[in-house]
């Protein structure tokens, strides 16, 4: 492949897995822990325009964030969202989660030990994860309604604000593996993909975009 059809087929991607949701007032944000502190600063900026009046963070460590946040990925957040102005009695934190489907049952529980009725979310992850997250709630979280929303940032951004295309694109690959394979484990709902995306997706897969796909 060349290299602008590759671009083209990861913005194919890229496109695919933003949900294109408006955010709006939710009973609570919750901001999905990753390597991603973008993740963080997106989940302040929107309490900070009033759309919750709690922020919770959740995540503990994966092998990629240990050594980058050795505290915790909830706590970094927490800490990188406070430096931006929300008050830290705004925020909870949930410190064990090590997958998705985790920070979905763990957040749901710690919000139900606090006494915060829920029935509505702004559920903040990373921008190529929105549909993977919004499928997860779905499945370990149904009833609920769900907004889910990213940093404001073009693929050309993303991918220059991590520094290596290379990467991103494996791991836009990887999620929508995890979107077609995930729903036959009962980890998420299905989502209907389009034969584009599909297209693209195998494209990208046979020129090698593998690494980040799951078994």
């Amino acid at each position: 492949m060349s290299t602008d059809g590759v671009r083209a087929d990861a913005r194919r991607l890229w496109a695919y897995h933003r949900m294109g949701h408006t955010p709006r007032p939710c009973d609570v944000l919750i901001g999905l822990g990753s390597h991603d502190i973008g993740v963080a600063e997106a989940a302040a900026a929107l309490y900070l325009r009033g759309l919750a009046p709690v922020v919770l963070f959740t995540g503990g460590n994966s092998p990629t964030t240990r050594q980058r946040m050795p505290r915790g990925e909830a706590v970094h957040f927490r800490d990188r969202a406070r430096e931006l102005g929300v008050p830290g009695e705004a925020i909870l934190t949930e410190r064990r989660a090590s997958n998705t489907g985790e920070n979905i049952v763990f957040s749901r529980s710690l919000l139900r030990e606090a006494g915060i009725p829920v029935s509505s979310v702004l559920l903040v992850s990373k921008p190529y994860e929105e549909r993977r997250a919004y499928a997860t709630v779905g499945k370990r979280w149904p009833g609920v309604t769900v907004v889910s929303a990213s940093a404001p940032v073009t693929y050309e951004g993303y991918a220059a604000s991590i520094g290596d295309e290379r990467l991103v694109i494996d791991m836009l690959v990887g999620t929508l593996h995890r979107l077609l394979v995930y729903p036959a484990k009962g980890f998420i709902v299905g989502m209907p993909v389009p034969e584009e995306v599909l297209a693209a997706f195998e494209r990208l897969r046979r020129a090698g975009f593998t690494s980040r796909i799951t078994a």
